[in-house]
Formats: C-alpha cells, structure tokens, sequence
C-alpha cells in the first residue's frame, strides 16, 4: 500500500504540466479585471470566489460593459454548467463521504481535476482516502497557481507586451486535456461532435453554446457505444 505523500507526489507530478498553460490563463484574468476598471481586491476575488477560468473571463467582460445583475450572475452559471456532469461522473467515486466533505471537494472542481482523477480512478482500484487524497493533490496544486498567477496579472496590469499573445494558452489548456481521456471510437466521436456544435453555438446568449456543445458530444458518443454493442 502506497503511502499519502506518495499519491500526492503522483498528483503533482500529473498535473503539473497541464499547469504550464494554467498559468498564463491565469495573469490573463487578472490582467482582464484590472482593465476592466475593477479595483484590485475586486479583481482579485473572483479567483476564490468563481475559480473557473473562462467563467471569470466572461463576468470581466460583461462587468466591463455594465450588463444586467442577473445576466453577471447567470452567465457564469451557465458556463460552468459542465460541472454537473464532472460531478455525476465522480460521484460514485467519492459516494460514502459525508456530504459536507463532498460539498468541499466540489468547491475545488475544475476540467483539469476532474480529467487527472477520473483517469487515475479507472486505472487503480485504490480505497476513498486515497482517492480523495489524489484528488486534494491535483485540485489544490491547481487552485494555488491559479490564485498566485491572477494575483501577478492583477499586479503587472496593462504591462505585458501585446505581442507575448499569452491568449494562446486558453486552448492548450483544454486540448491537453481532451486528446488523453480519447481512448476509442465513441470518445472521438464525442470530442469531435462537442467541439463541432460548440464552436458553431457560440453565438449562442450566456454562453450557451459550451453546455450545448457538451451535451452534444455525449449523446453523439452514447449513440455510437450503443450502436457498437
């Protein structure tokens, strides 16, 4: 039996390279809610508060241009969305926990968390604790860049070169998680048809078109694995 820094140090070590691309995502953030005219403790409490990349983005944006309450508060929601699914697809994982240590866990899902533990999770049969001590090592690893990298975007401001182009890092982060989980036929399919419809939805009110294109991609890979048996 492994020991907990053990599976700690395997958390880590899987996430750290997905970390590379979080972090520039993050002083993009911060960066974002700097020229959006927030303050910076403002600006700053949307990386605890929200924690999800493209949703802070998206709130920068809308606060920016003086949208509706309800609109700053749906549109994340929406976007963020996907997390049920992450969820119910945990769930059974982490099923004899209490409820409020489970609620606790959830605080800390990303795409990156869920992706790294799912993997594990279906190659190891390990007991809860180790599995909730690998998932703590993933999520936090990533919740600590993520708070430290807005921080330092927040802190430079406008200063970054135009030309540095650190937007390129919002996509790698979510490619390097998509090709690994593409294991046969109904995952391609189902990243494919996702990536299709959400790219063609984007259009789509409250962002939209990312839950849409989810969905999307899961009955297109439903279908296929059904179509198989």
């Amino acid at each position: 039996m492994r020991s907990r820094a053990a599976i700690v140090r395997d958390a880590v070590s899987d996430i750290a390279p997905l970390l590379i691309g979080v972090a520039p995502f993050g002083v993009i953030a911060g960066v974002a809610a700097v020229d959006a005219g927030l303050a910076p403790l403002q600006a700053y409490s949307l990386s605890p508060i929200i924690f999800a990349g493209a949703a802070q983005l998206a709130t920068v944006g809308l606060l920016a241009r003086d949208a509706a309450v309800a609109v700053v508060i749906l549109t994340p929601l929406v976007i963020n969305a996907r997390h049920i699914m992450y969820s119910a697809a945990l769930a059974p994982w982490f099923r004899p926990l209490p409820s409020a240590r489970k609620a606790g866990l959830a605080y800390l899902m990303t795409d990156q968390a869920f992706a790294m533990s799912i993997l594990r999770y279906g190659r190891k049969d390990e007991p809860i604790g180790d599995r909730v001590v690998y998932y703590l090592g993933v999520a936090l690893s990533l919740w600590l860049t993520w708070q430290v990298t807005t921080i330092v975007g927040i802190a430079v401001g406008g200063g970054i070169p135009p030309e540095w182009s650190l937007d390129f890092a919002v996509p790698l982060v979510f490619l390097a998680l998509v090709f690994p989980a593409i294991t046969d036929r109904p995952t391609a399919v189902a990243a494919i048809v996702g990536a299709a419809v959400a790219v063609g939805a984007a259009e789509l009110p409250f962002n939209l078109g990312l839950p849409v294109g989810a969905l999307s991609g899961i009955a297109a890979g439903y279908l296929v694995e059904g179509a198989a048996q």
